[in-house]
Protein backbone atom coordinates (compact mmCIF):
# COMPACT_ATOMS: atom_id res chain seq x y z
CA UNK A 1 0.00 0.00 0.00
CA UNK A 2 1.29 3.63 -0.79
CA UNK A 3 -0.02 6.49 0.60
CA UNK A 4 -0.91 9.84 -1.99
CA UNK A 5 -2.83 13.13 -2.10
CA UNK A 6 -5.84 13.71 -4.02
CA UNK A 7 -7.58 17.25 -4.02
CA UNK A 8 -5.22 17.99 -0.74
CA UNK A 9 -6.27 14.70 1.30
CA UNK A 10 -4.53 11.41 1.87
CA UNK A 11 -5.76 8.58 0.79
CA UNK A 12 -4.76 5.06 0.05
CA UNK A 13 -3.67 3.02 -3.00
CA UNK A 14 -4.35 -0.44 -3.55
CA UNK A 15 -0.89 -2.54 -4.46
CA UNK A 16 -1.97 -2.82 -8.37
CA UNK A 17 -1.88 1.25 -8.51
CA UNK A 18 1.60 1.51 -6.80
CA UNK A 19 4.26 2.09 -9.35
CA UNK A 20 8.07 1.09 -7.46
CA UNK A 21 11.20 2.67 -7.68
CA UNK A 22 13.81 0.94 -8.11
CA UNK A 23 17.11 2.24 -6.79
CA UNK A 24 20.37 2.16 -10.13
CA UNK A 25 22.38 2.03 -6.93
CA UNK A 26 22.11 -1.46 -5.71
CA UNK A 27 18.69 -2.51 -7.97
CA UNK A 28 16.73 -2.62 -4.47
CA UNK A 29 13.35 -1.32 -3.74
CA UNK A 30 13.42 1.98 -1.79
CA UNK A 31 9.89 3.17 -2.03
CA UNK A 32 6.80 3.54 -4.06
CA UNK A 33 3.94 5.91 -5.97
CA UNK A 34 0.33 6.26 -7.09
CA UNK A 35 -0.59 5.52 -9.98
CA UNK A 36 -3.51 8.12 -11.07
CA UNK A 37 -5.96 7.54 -13.17
CA UNK A 38 -7.75 9.57 -15.34
CA UNK A 39 -10.59 10.24 -13.39
CA UNK A 40 -8.51 11.27 -10.63
CA UNK A 41 -6.37 13.47 -12.68
CA UNK A 42 -9.86 14.81 -13.72
CA UNK A 43 -10.44 15.87 -9.87
CA UNK A 44 -6.40 17.66 -9.73
CA UNK A 45 -7.56 19.56 -12.20
CA UNK A 46 -11.16 20.79 -11.32
CA UNK A 47 -9.63 21.70 -8.18
CA UNK A 48 -6.62 23.74 -9.13
CA UNK A 49 -8.93 25.47 -11.49
CA UNK A 50 -11.58 26.20 -8.48
CA UNK A 51 -8.51 27.20 -6.00
CA UNK A 52 -6.07 29.22 -8.42
CA UNK A 53 -8.27 32.47 -8.16
CA UNK A 54 -8.58 32.54 -4.17
CA UNK A 55 -4.30 32.28 -4.62
CA UNK A 56 -3.79 35.31 -7.04
CA UNK A 57 -6.29 36.80 -4.53
CA UNK A 58 -4.06 37.14 -1.99
CA UNK A 59 -1.67 39.51 -1.30
CA UNK A 60 1.63 39.21 -3.82
CA UNK A 61 3.81 39.69 -0.43
CA UNK A 62 1.89 36.98 1.21
CA UNK A 63 2.58 34.36 -1.50
CA UNK A 64 6.29 35.31 -1.73
CA UNK A 65 6.59 35.00 2.00
CA UNK A 66 5.00 31.26 2.09
CA UNK A 67 7.81 30.17 -0.91
CA UNK A 68 10.55 31.96 2.06
CA UNK A 69 9.08 29.50 4.31
CA UNK A 70 9.19 27.07 2.25
CA UNK A 71 12.98 27.35 0.86
CA UNK A 72 13.62 27.78 4.37
CA UNK A 73 12.06 23.94 5.20
CA UNK A 74 13.90 23.16 2.21
CA UNK A 75 17.33 24.21 2.67
CA UNK A 76 16.75 22.52 6.26
CA UNK A 77 16.04 18.98 4.66
CA UNK A 78 19.21 18.94 2.36
CA UNK A 79 20.79 16.17 3.53
CA UNK A 80 16.85 13.35 4.18
CA UNK A 81 15.96 14.66 0.23
CA UNK A 82 19.60 14.71 -0.57
CA UNK A 83 20.26 11.14 0.47
CA UNK A 84 17.23 9.71 -1.06
CA UNK A 85 17.60 11.92 -4.44
CA UNK A 86 21.16 9.80 -4.10
CA UNK A 87 19.53 7.03 -4.10
CA UNK A 88 16.57 7.65 -6.54
CA UNK A 89 19.10 8.69 -9.57
CA UNK A 90 22.40 7.55 -8.65
CA UNK A 91 23.86 11.07 -7.77
CA UNK A 92 26.73 11.69 -5.73
CA UNK A 93 25.63 12.52 -2.20
CA UNK A 94 27.58 15.83 -2.20
CA UNK A 95 26.07 16.67 -5.54
CA UNK A 96 22.37 15.66 -4.62
CA UNK A 97 22.65 17.46 -1.36
CA UNK A 98 24.07 20.87 -3.31
CA UNK A 99 21.02 20.34 -5.25
CA UNK A 100 18.16 20.95 -3.16
CA UNK A 101 20.31 23.90 -1.52
CA UNK A 102 20.29 25.60 -4.97
CA UNK A 103 17.15 24.61 -5.33
CA UNK A 104 16.09 26.39 -2.14
CA UNK A 105 17.99 29.41 -3.30
CA UNK A 106 16.53 29.49 -6.10
CA UNK A 107 12.67 29.86 -4.36
CA UNK A 108 14.00 32.70 -2.40
CA UNK A 109 15.49 34.60 -5.33
CA UNK A 110 12.31 33.93 -7.14
CA UNK A 111 10.07 35.59 -4.14
CA UNK A 112 12.05 38.56 -4.06
CA UNK A 113 12.34 39.07 -7.98
CA UNK A 114 7.79 38.73 -8.31
CA UNK A 115 8.15 41.73 -5.95
CA UNK A 116 9.90 44.07 -8.69
CA UNK A 117 8.15 42.97 -11.73
CA UNK A 118 5.97 45.95 -12.14
CA UNK A 119 4.16 47.20 -15.40
CA UNK A 120 3.73 50.61 -16.80
CA UNK A 121 1.10 53.14 -17.72
CA UNK A 122 1.31 54.93 -21.00
CA UNK A 123 -0.86 58.11 -22.64
CA UNK A 124 -2.42 57.16 -25.94
CA UNK A 125 -0.99 61.23 -27.56
CA UNK A 126 2.47 59.12 -28.32
CA UNK A 127 0.94 57.56 -31.54
CA UNK A 128 0.42 60.13 -34.13
CA UNK A 129 -3.08 61.21 -34.56
CA UNK A 130 -4.23 60.62 -31.32
CA UNK A 131 -5.62 62.56 -28.36
CA UNK A 132 -4.33 62.52 -24.73
CA UNK A 133 -7.56 61.05 -23.60
CA UNK A 134 -6.79 57.28 -23.19
CA UNK A 135 -4.53 56.21 -20.36
CA UNK A 136 -3.05 52.54 -20.29
CA UNK A 137 -2.44 50.54 -17.60
CA UNK A 138 -0.26 47.42 -18.00
CA UNK A 139 0.45 44.67 -16.21
CA UNK A 140 1.12 40.97 -15.81
CA UNK A 141 -1.50 38.25 -14.79
CA UNK A 142 -1.11 34.66 -14.17
CA UNK A 143 -2.44 32.26 -17.27
CA UNK A 144 -4.02 29.68 -14.51
CA UNK A 145 -2.84 26.02 -14.19
CA UNK A 146 0.72 25.30 -14.90
CA UNK A 147 1.66 21.93 -16.29
CA UNK A 148 5.41 21.39 -14.90
CA UNK A 149 7.18 18.23 -16.11
CA UNK A 150 10.86 17.93 -14.60
CA UNK A 151 13.20 15.43 -15.85
CA UNK A 152 15.15 12.45 -13.89
CA UNK A 153 18.38 14.13 -14.10
CA UNK A 154 17.29 17.30 -11.53
CA UNK A 155 14.05 16.00 -10.37
CA UNK A 156 14.25 19.02 -7.24
CA UNK A 157 15.96 21.60 -8.30
CA UNK A 158 14.26 21.23 -12.20
CA UNK A 159 10.55 21.00 -10.12
CA UNK A 160 11.45 24.00 -7.97
CA UNK A 161 12.40 26.07 -11.03
CA UNK A 162 8.85 25.61 -12.63
CA UNK A 163 6.94 25.93 -9.41
CA UNK A 164 8.18 28.73 -7.57
CA UNK A 165 7.88 31.23 -10.68
CA UNK A 166 4.55 29.68 -11.21
CA UNK A 167 3.05 30.02 -7.54
CA UNK A 168 4.58 33.49 -7.28
CA UNK A 169 2.65 34.79 -9.79
CA UNK A 170 -0.65 33.06 -8.77
CA UNK A 171 -0.59 30.43 -11.02
CA UNK A 172 -1.75 26.75 -9.59
CA UNK A 173 0.74 24.21 -10.70
CA UNK A 174 -0.08 20.41 -10.92
CA UNK A 175 3.14 18.52 -10.55
CA UNK A 176 4.27 15.19 -13.04
CA UNK A 177 7.24 14.51 -11.80
CA UNK A 178 9.50 11.57 -12.97
CA UNK A 179 9.10 8.19 -11.79
CA UNK A 180 12.65 7.49 -11.18
CA UNK A 181 13.07 11.01 -8.82
CA UNK A 182 8.97 10.88 -7.81
CA UNK A 183 9.89 10.34 -4.35
CA UNK A 184 12.18 12.74 -4.04
CA UNK A 185 9.93 15.38 -5.76
CA UNK A 186 6.82 14.07 -3.40
CA UNK A 187 8.84 15.25 -0.41
CA UNK A 188 9.84 18.32 -1.48
CA UNK A 189 5.88 19.25 -2.15
CA UNK A 190 4.95 18.27 1.40
CA UNK A 191 7.62 20.89 2.64
CA UNK A 192 5.78 23.63 0.33
CA UNK A 193 2.45 22.34 2.50
CA UNK A 194 4.38 22.50 5.96
CA UNK A 195 5.16 25.87 4.61
CA UNK A 196 1.64 26.90 4.29
CA UNK A 197 0.93 26.71 0.46
CA UNK A 198 -2.46 25.01 0.00
CA UNK A 199 -2.13 21.70 -1.24
CA UNK A 200 -5.10 22.81 -3.84
CA UNK A 201 -2.29 25.06 -5.62
CA UNK A 202 0.43 22.81 -5.51
CA UNK A 203 -0.77 18.83 -6.76
CA UNK A 204 1.23 16.11 -7.67
CA UNK A 205 0.31 13.79 -10.25
CA UNK A 206 2.31 10.76 -10.15
CA UNK A 207 2.70 7.32 -12.81
CA UNK A 208 4.13 6.21 -16.03
CA UNK A 209 4.44 8.74 -18.33
CA UNK A 210 3.52 5.82 -21.20
CA UNK A 211 -0.05 5.92 -19.05
CA UNK A 212 -0.78 9.10 -18.52
CA UNK A 213 1.57 11.68 -20.50
CA UNK A 214 -0.90 12.41 -23.25
CA UNK A 215 -3.60 12.56 -20.97
CA UNK A 216 -1.83 15.25 -18.97
CA UNK A 217 -0.68 17.29 -21.49
CA UNK A 218 -3.89 17.16 -23.53
CA UNK A 219 -6.06 18.51 -20.49
CA UNK A 220 -8.74 21.22 -21.53
CA UNK A 221 -7.76 22.56 -18.20
CA UNK A 222 -3.88 23.03 -18.67
CA UNK A 223 -3.56 26.81 -19.50
CA UNK A 224 0.58 26.19 -19.90
CA UNK A 225 3.00 23.82 -20.07
CA UNK A 226 7.05 23.59 -18.86
CA UNK A 227 8.93 20.85 -20.05
CA UNK A 228 12.14 19.47 -19.49
CA UNK A 229 13.26 16.04 -21.47
CA UNK A 230 14.57 14.96 -24.95
CA UNK A 231 13.94 16.90 -28.31
CA UNK A 232 11.63 14.08 -29.49
CA UNK A 233 9.41 14.00 -26.17
CA UNK A 234 8.87 17.51 -26.38
CA UNK A 235 8.03 18.15 -29.86
CA UNK A 236 5.57 15.18 -29.51
CA UNK A 237 3.89 17.50 -26.39
CA UNK A 238 4.38 20.44 -28.63
CA UNK A 239 2.35 19.29 -31.07
CA UNK A 240 -0.61 17.38 -28.92
CA UNK A 241 -0.42 20.69 -26.87
CA UNK A 242 -2.31 22.90 -29.52
CA UNK A 243 -2.82 26.47 -28.36
CA UNK A 244 -1.33 26.30 -25.04
CA UNK A 245 1.79 28.06 -24.01
CA UNK A 246 4.88 26.17 -23.38
CA UNK A 247 8.13 26.64 -22.21
CA UNK A 248 10.28 23.69 -23.01
CA UNK A 249 14.15 22.83 -23.11
CA UNK A 250 15.35 19.90 -24.75
CA UNK A 251 17.92 17.98 -25.70
CA UNK A 252 21.64 19.23 -26.63
CA UNK A 253 25.07 18.34 -28.44
CA UNK A 254 26.90 21.55 -26.64
CA UNK A 255 30.19 21.39 -28.28
CA UNK A 256 33.73 22.97 -26.82
CA UNK A 257 35.72 25.13 -29.48
CA UNK A 258 39.32 24.61 -28.93
CA UNK A 259 41.25 27.53 -30.78
CA UNK A 260 45.50 26.83 -31.58
CA UNK A 261 45.91 29.72 -28.86
CA UNK A 262 43.81 28.38 -25.85
CA UNK A 263 45.02 27.48 -22.59
CA UNK A 264 44.89 24.12 -23.43
CA UNK A 265 45.44 23.09 -19.24
CA UNK A 266 42.49 25.49 -17.95
CA UNK A 267 40.86 23.98 -20.80
CA UNK A 268 41.16 20.48 -20.49
CA UNK A 269 39.72 21.23 -17.05
CA UNK A 270 36.65 22.80 -17.63
CA UNK A 271 36.14 20.38 -20.94
CA UNK A 272 36.20 17.33 -18.60
CA UNK A 273 33.68 18.52 -15.47
CA UNK A 274 31.78 20.27 -17.98
CA UNK A 275 31.40 16.37 -19.54
CA UNK A 276 31.37 14.24 -16.60
CA UNK A 277 29.87 16.02 -14.19
CA UNK A 278 26.50 13.78 -12.84
CA UNK A 279 28.37 10.85 -15.52
CA UNK A 280 27.49 13.51 -18.52
CA UNK A 281 23.47 12.79 -17.70
CA UNK A 282 22.75 16.65 -18.22
CA UNK A 283 21.40 18.83 -21.28
CA UNK A 284 24.40 21.44 -20.86
CA UNK A 285 27.18 18.56 -20.58
CA UNK A 286 29.93 19.29 -22.52
CA UNK A 287 29.14 16.67 -25.78
CA UNK A 288 31.89 16.74 -28.09
CA UNK A 289 35.25 18.46 -28.66
CA UNK A 290 35.79 20.32 -31.81
CA UNK A 291 39.39 21.10 -31.41
CA UNK A 292 42.21 22.94 -33.58
CA UNK A 293 44.82 20.46 -35.58
CA UNK A 294 47.93 22.01 -34.17
CA UNK A 295 46.86 21.52 -30.32
CA UNK A 296 44.96 17.70 -30.83
CA UNK A 297 47.48 16.07 -29.38
CA UNK A 298 48.23 17.93 -26.47
CA UNK A 299 44.61 18.87 -25.47
CA UNK A 300 43.71 15.06 -25.79
CA UNK A 301 45.96 14.42 -23.26
CA UNK A 302 45.29 16.57 -21.39
CA UNK A 303 41.73 15.80 -21.62
CA UNK A 304 42.72 11.18 -20.90
CA UNK A 305 45.42 12.50 -17.81
CA UNK A 306 42.40 14.37 -15.97
CA UNK A 307 39.52 11.47 -17.20
CA UNK A 308 41.65 9.05 -15.61
CA UNK A 309 41.66 10.26 -12.50
CA UNK A 310 37.95 10.39 -11.96
CA UNK A 311 36.20 7.90 -9.11
CA UNK A 312 33.96 5.42 -10.77
CA UNK A 313 31.65 4.06 -8.47
CA UNK A 314 28.80 4.24 -5.82
CA UNK A 315 26.90 7.66 -5.06
CA UNK A 316 27.43 6.89 -2.05
CA UNK A 317 31.06 7.15 -1.66
CA UNK A 318 31.00 10.53 -3.59
CA UNK A 319 32.17 8.73 -6.53
CA UNK A 320 32.27 11.02 -9.41
CA UNK A 321 30.55 8.98 -12.14
CA UNK A 322 28.10 6.40 -10.88
CA UNK A 323 25.50 4.30 -12.26
CA UNK A 324 23.37 5.65 -15.56
CA UNK A 325 19.45 5.49 -14.47
CA UNK A 326 18.86 2.95 -16.66
CA UNK A 327 20.48 -0.27 -18.79
CA UNK A 328 19.24 1.34 -21.86
CA UNK A 329 21.41 4.63 -21.36
CA UNK A 330 24.32 2.45 -21.07
CA UNK A 331 23.53 0.10 -23.76
CA UNK A 332 22.84 3.38 -25.99
CA UNK A 333 26.04 4.95 -24.77
CA UNK A 334 28.21 1.59 -25.51
CA UNK A 335 26.94 1.31 -28.99
CA UNK A 336 27.72 4.04 -30.23
CA UNK A 337 31.58 4.23 -29.09
CA UNK A 338 31.54 0.27 -30.57
CA UNK A 339 30.46 1.37 -33.75
CA UNK A 340 32.30 4.48 -34.10
CA UNK A 341 35.77 2.78 -33.14
CA UNK A 342 34.67 -0.07 -35.82
CA UNK A 343 34.89 3.22 -38.18
CA UNK A 344 38.31 4.21 -37.44
CA UNK A 345 37.71 6.40 -33.75
CA UNK A 346 40.47 5.84 -31.40
CA UNK A 347 39.71 4.79 -27.77
CA UNK A 348 41.41 7.03 -25.67
CA UNK A 349 39.91 6.18 -22.34
CA UNK A 350 37.59 4.13 -20.99
CA UNK A 351 34.54 2.36 -23.19
CA UNK A 352 34.04 -0.70 -20.83
CA UNK A 353 30.76 -1.29 -18.31
CA UNK A 354 29.59 -2.83 -15.35
CA UNK A 355 25.71 -2.72 -15.79
CA UNK A 356 24.89 0.80 -15.57
CA UNK A 357 27.79 1.59 -14.50
CA UNK A 358 30.03 2.78 -17.64
CA UNK A 359 33.35 4.42 -17.30
CA UNK A 360 34.18 7.34 -18.13
CA UNK A 361 35.12 7.40 -22.12
CA UNK A 362 37.25 9.72 -24.12
CA UNK A 363 37.21 8.87 -28.31
CA UNK A 364 39.52 10.57 -30.48
CA UNK A 365 39.69 11.51 -34.43
CA UNK A 366 35.70 11.14 -34.70
CA UNK A 367 34.42 12.04 -37.76
CA UNK A 368 31.02 13.65 -38.96
CA UNK A 369 30.04 10.41 -40.70
CA UNK A 370 29.91 8.85 -36.79
CA UNK A 371 26.75 9.10 -34.82
CA UNK A 372 29.03 9.61 -32.15
CA UNK A 373 29.57 13.09 -33.60
CA UNK A 374 26.11 13.76 -33.39
CA UNK A 375 23.63 11.89 -31.66
CA UNK A 376 23.44 12.97 -27.62
CA UNK A 377 24.32 10.10 -25.39
CA UNK A 378 23.31 10.62 -21.96
CA UNK A 379 26.49 8.80 -20.35
CA UNK A 380 30.00 9.62 -19.71
CA UNK A 381 30.99 9.62 -23.12
CA UNK A 382 33.57 12.05 -25.10
CA UNK A 383 33.84 12.36 -29.05
CA UNK A 384 36.71 14.66 -29.98
CA UNK A 385 36.74 15.80 -33.68
CA UNK A 386 39.77 17.38 -35.12
CA UNK A 387 39.01 20.62 -37.25
CA UNK A 388 41.40 22.62 -39.56
CA UNK A 389 40.34 25.99 -38.45
CA UNK A 390 37.11 27.82 -36.59
CA UNK A 391 35.07 28.60 -39.59
CA UNK A 392 35.27 24.46 -39.83
CA UNK A 393 34.23 24.33 -35.97
CA UNK A 394 31.64 27.03 -36.69
CA UNK A 395 29.90 24.66 -39.23
CA UNK A 396 30.18 21.57 -37.22
CA UNK A 397 28.65 23.38 -34.34
CA UNK A 398 25.84 24.70 -36.65
CA UNK A 399 25.37 21.31 -38.64
CA UNK A 400 23.79 19.56 -35.55
CA UNK A 401 19.64 19.62 -35.18
CA UNK A 402 20.51 20.82 -31.78
CA UNK A 403 21.26 24.33 -30.11
CA UNK A 404 21.45 24.45 -26.77
CA UNK A 405 25.06 25.95 -25.51
CA UNK A 406 28.61 26.02 -27.01
CA UNK A 407 31.94 26.48 -25.31
CA UNK A 408 35.17 28.78 -26.72
CA UNK A 409 38.31 28.50 -25.53
CA UNK A 410 41.20 30.94 -26.42
CA UNK A 411 42.98 34.04 -25.33
CA UNK A 412 41.53 36.35 -27.77
CA UNK A 413 38.17 37.72 -26.85
CA UNK A 414 37.98 39.51 -29.94
CA UNK A 415 37.83 36.22 -32.16
CA UNK A 416 35.60 34.76 -29.12
CA UNK A 417 33.05 37.28 -29.59
CA UNK A 418 33.28 36.81 -33.53
CA UNK A 419 32.92 32.93 -33.25
CA UNK A 420 30.04 33.37 -31.12
CA UNK A 421 27.96 35.97 -33.17
CA UNK A 422 28.06 32.72 -35.71
CA UNK A 423 27.19 29.81 -33.30
CA UNK A 424 23.38 28.91 -33.42
CA UNK A 425 23.01 28.50 -30.12
CA UNK A 426 21.21 29.90 -26.85
CA UNK A 427 24.31 30.59 -24.87
CA UNK A 428 27.71 30.81 -25.96
CA UNK A 429 30.51 30.57 -23.02
CA UNK A 430 33.88 31.76 -23.29
CA UNK A 431 36.59 30.17 -21.41
CA UNK A 432 34.00 27.95 -19.20
CA UNK A 433 32.01 25.27 -19.72
CA UNK A 434 28.77 24.56 -20.94
CA UNK A 435 26.13 24.75 -17.66
CA UNK A 436 22.72 25.65 -16.76
CA UNK A 437 23.59 28.56 -14.26
CA UNK A 438 23.44 30.66 -12.40
CA UNK A 439 19.85 29.88 -12.25
CA UNK A 440 19.21 33.98 -12.53
CA UNK A 441 20.59 33.88 -16.35
CA UNK A 442 18.36 33.49 -19.07
CA UNK A 443 18.45 30.19 -20.54
CA UNK A 444 17.31 28.92 -23.48
CA UNK A 445 17.69 26.64 -26.85
CA UNK A 446 17.53 26.89 -30.50
CA UNK A 447 16.14 24.51 -32.83
CA UNK A 448 15.25 20.93 -31.12
CA UNK A 449 17.16 21.92 -27.44
CA UNK A 450 13.82 24.26 -26.66
CA UNK A 451 11.30 27.21 -26.82
CA UNK A 452 10.94 29.85 -24.80
CA UNK A 453 13.68 31.25 -22.23
CA UNK A 454 13.76 30.01 -18.44
CA UNK A 455 15.65 31.40 -15.57
CA UNK A 456 13.87 33.47 -12.62
CA UNK A 457 12.85 36.69 -14.40
CA UNK A 458 12.17 35.17 -17.97
CA UNK A 459 10.47 32.15 -16.30
CA UNK A 460 8.56 34.97 -14.30
CA UNK A 461 7.66 36.42 -17.15
CA UNK A 462 6.66 33.32 -19.45
CA UNK A 463 4.56 32.24 -16.78
CA UNK A 464 2.12 35.35 -16.93
CA UNK A 465 0.50 37.27 -19.39
CA UNK A 466 0.36 41.20 -20.12
CA UNK A 467 -3.04 42.73 -19.45
CA UNK A 468 -4.16 46.17 -20.44
CA UNK A 469 -6.58 48.40 -18.99
CA UNK A 470 -7.56 51.54 -20.40
CA UNK A 471 -8.61 54.36 -18.87
CA UNK A 472 -10.66 56.83 -21.22
CA UNK A 473 -10.08 60.04 -20.11
CA UNK A 474 -13.33 63.06 -20.49
CA UNK A 475 -12.18 66.34 -21.26
CA UNK A 476 -12.96 69.42 -18.81
CA UNK A 477 -12.06 72.50 -17.88
CA UNK A 478 -10.47 73.28 -15.20
CA UNK A 479 -9.19 76.41 -13.56
CA UNK A 480 -5.70 76.11 -13.14
CA UNK A 481 -4.46 79.06 -12.31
Amino acid sequence: MSRYRLNGKWRTSDDDRTLPVISPVDGSVIGGVHEFTHAEIDQVFATARQAQPHWFARPLAERTDLLTRFAHRLAESAAEIGDLLMMEVAKARKDARDEVVRSADYIRHTAEDTKRIIGETQFSDAFPGQARDKLAIVHRVPLGTVLAIPPFNYPVNLAVSKIAPALATGNAVVLKPPSQGALAALKVCELAYRAGIPPEVLQVVTGRGSRIGDYLVRHREVNMITFTGSSATGADLARKAGMVPLLLELGGKDPAIVLADADIEAAADDIVAGAFSYSGQRCTAIKRVLVMDGVADRLVAAIAERTAKLTVGDPRDDAKITPLVDADAADGAEKMVRDAVAAGAVLVHGGTREGNLMHPTVVDHVDAEMDLAWVEPFAPVLPILRVSSPAAAIRLSNRSEYGLQAAVFTRDIDTAIQIAARLDVGTVQVNGRTARGPDHFPFLGTKASGMGTQGVRPSIEAMTRVKSLVVNLRAKDLALN
